[in-house]
């Protein structure tokens, strides 16, 4: 027994020498970072060409046969070559050369608070720079929606692109409900794939109120406020009638906008008749006008492979140490959080 309690004391002092030192090493680290030029970020471009070309020729080298992968090199070979001299004999001649069409690609996966927007708006930005208007600028966007401010200013950074006339094409694989159809409608082309998840136009607002139970044990709550609707509902105190009144009132204004907004880039779309809070898939939605076209992001971008030079843009900057650790502890959150919700509500049907 003499030896088990030393061994535990023992292991005891071990961890938590271990721990002191992992929490000092971090705290040297954060301030290394401190002391550190921050990286404000930077542009990642890939050509989606070159990546499929990369691939197509990987696979080919395992399931064709060698005589013919030399036979079709040799081939392509030629053909370049000859694509080559017409391109130059083309130059030489022309006064205006032919440019090749060029089509930038952004991603945009938005959360509850349409965080991805900062990230967003320096692609658009970049691009911009560059892209006129015989481009075109393709968005491949998911999202279920979240809070006004956030995707409103997601929304008007896509209006940046229409407003230089610049071809914008919007392709929904999964889902744009909610404040993600609210950027989707500003595009010239919608494309969802056959069960991608569209709609949701309205607004919803809730909040607990624990107000009868701090009451139960006798514990008041001191709300102070200037301005008669400064709070209209709250979660601690009493709500009243005209509170929630305002409240309501408030939220007939915000889906006011959001149907005024819905309204002035799709006209031909009777709003009043899918601003109702319903989903619809893919094809149905078609019918009601929401989108365009039923066809997946990757079918749509692979089918201009040969007419234009495809680009990825993604504006990435690296994390520093206490960055990193709080997004792997707000990753964890949202899995589990997530997961319950899945399994208490079933937020999806199941096929």
């Amino acid at each position: 027994m003499e030896f088990l309690s030393e061994y535990g004391l023992f292991l005891a002092k071990s961890i938590t020498v271990i721990i002191a030192v992992a929490v000092i090493a971090g705290i040297v680290a954060s301030l290394g970072q401190k002391g550190k030029k921050q990286d404000k970020g930077h542009i990642e471009v890939v050509s989606l060409n070159k990546t499929i070309t990369s691939m197509s020729d990987a696979l080919a080298d395992v399931v064709v046969p060698a005589e013919t992968r030399k036979a079709a090199l040799k081939a392509e070979k030629k053909s370049h070559k000859a694509e080559q001299k017409a391109e130059k004999k083309a130059l030489k001649s022309a006064a205006d050369p032919v440019v090749k069409k060029r089509v930038f690609v952004l991603d945009f996966h938005g959360d509850i608070r349409a965080s991805a927007v900062e990230c967003f708006r320096e692609e658009i930005t970049t691009v911009l720079a560059q892209a006129s208007k015989s481009d075109e600028v393709v968005v491949r966007l998911e999202s279920g929606g979240g809070m006004v401010p956030g995707y409103g200013l997601a929304a008007s950074q896509l209006d940046r692109i229409k407003k230089k006339s610049i071809p914008l094409t919007v392709c929904i694989d999964k889902v744009a409900a909610s404040g993600g159809y609210m950027m989707a409608c500003v595009a010239d082309q919608i494309l969802a794939a056959p069960f991608a998840v569209i709609g949701s136009i309205g607004v919803v607002a809730q909040i607990p109120n624990v107000h009868r139970l701090l009451k139960k044990h006798d514990v008041d709550i001191e709300l102070m406020t200037a301005g008669k609707y400064k709070r209209t509902l709250t979660m601690l105190g009493e709500n009243t009638d005209e509170g929630r009144e305002k409240f309501r009132e408030e939220l007939e204004d915000t889906h006011a906008l959001f149907k005024s907004f819905v309204g002035d880039h799709r006209p031909d779309l009777d709003v009043e008749a899918i601003a109702t809070g319903e989903v619809w898939y893919g094809a149905p939605a078609i019918k009601k006008g929401l989108v365009d076209d039923t066809q997946t992001s990757d079918e749509y971008l692979t089918g201009q492979l040969d007419s234009a030079d495809i680009y990825t843009v993604t504006y990435a900057h690296k994390k520093s140490l206490p960055e990193k650790f709080g997004f792997a502890l707000e990753s964890s959150s949202d899995r589990f959080l997530m997961r319950w919700v899945r399994r208490l509500m079933g937020s999806a049907p199941l096929v």
